[in-house]
């Protein structure tokens, strides 16, 4: 600490007044990593249970030639 007239000047450690043991840096890559495998469990668990046979280009066609290709 340094006194300069009626200021006073405070380091970066005496300014912050604790230590900085990092700990945050490892919560956010744990819940980063734990967010990307819930996300991957739930598309894959939803894609495999998804019946194979909805949308693409064939439904699309099929539907076309039912309604005579006319606009709504």
């Amino acid at each position: 600490m340094e006194t300069r007239g009626e200021e006073i000047h405070l380091d970066k450690v005496e300014a912050r007044g604790g230590s900085t043991p990092h700990v945050v840096r490892y919560v956010l890559f744990i819940s980063l990593v734990l967010a990307i495998v819930a996300m991957a469990a739930i598309w894959i668990t939803g894609a495999a249970s998804a019946p194979d046979d909805t949308g693409g280009t064939a439904t699309t066609a099929k539907a076309v030639a039912q309604d005579g290709g006319k606009m709504p």
